[in-house]
């Protein structure tokens, strides 16, 4: 028991904790929104990180003066999964992280992400869907991180309570809204460092993903 916590399930962030697919999307969002006319440039997107694709390409084709569509974000997947599908970075150890936990543990996914793209990094990663307990994306929610409602959501689809799951993230927003759900969270340093991390309330922080793995399983 963690924390003298029984922990049933394993809530994950996706991006800075599965994959790394920020240069993949903003390439993508560059040449989707070149179509519309729009010649926008990776340093663009850089303010609307984290914050879903709505925001993420809809911010950039705004600032650049172009009136935004969701076709346009469906033309981005497309050329995610297409042509930048190359780009998506896969962090080590975490296919053989997933497989090891899914036998164990409950699991689920929470991203700002929309589905498609989700479904594109896991089959990147080399896992299915039906590893999973739940996904949980940006178009399931209405309130986003630190909002705590995607990991509750998440919870509730995998049908436990939120003192049984421990939520893993690389991000200040995201480690708040899992501490604002009742969970305990594990910070990941890849995008913020470790005092930043427990500074937003992470009880644990690791450096690499799959360093979660003693700490979810140790008996107190």
């Amino acid at each position: 028991m963690i924390k003298n916590r029984k922990i049933t399930t394993v809530l994950f962030d996706m991006d800075g904790v599965l994959v790394d697919s920020e240069f993949a999307m903003r390439s993508s969002g560059i040449k989707a929104l070149e179509q519309y006319g729009v010649q926008a440039v990776h340093e663009d997107f850089f303010p609307f990180t984290g914050m879903g694709e709505d925001s993420f390409i809809g911010g950039v084709a705004r600032k650049h003066g172009a009136e935004y569509t969701t076709d346009m974000k469906d033309l981005a997947y497309r050329i995610y999964g297409t042509e930048c599908r190359g780009d998506i970075v896969v962090f080590e150890g975490i296919k053989e992280m997933i497989d090891t936990l899914h036998s164990k543990k409950k699991m689920a996914v929470a991203s700002a992400a929309d589905r498609v793209k989700v479904l594109i990094n896991l089959e990147s990663i080399g896992v299915s869907e039906s590893q999973f307990d739940a996904l949980v994306t940006g178009s399931d929610v209405v309130k986003k991180k630190p909002d705590p409602e995607i990991y509750l959501k998440a919870a509730e689809l995998v049908g436990v309570s939120p003192e049984e799951c421990i939520v893993i993230e690389d991000a200040v927003a995201g480690v708040k809204a899992a501490k604002s759900a009742g969970m305990l969270c594990i910070g990941i340093c890849s995008t913020f460092d470790a005092a930043t991390l427990t500074e937003a309330g992470a009880d644990f922080t690791v450096k690499l993903t799959p360093e979660i793995l003693p700490i979810i399983f140790e008996e107190n």
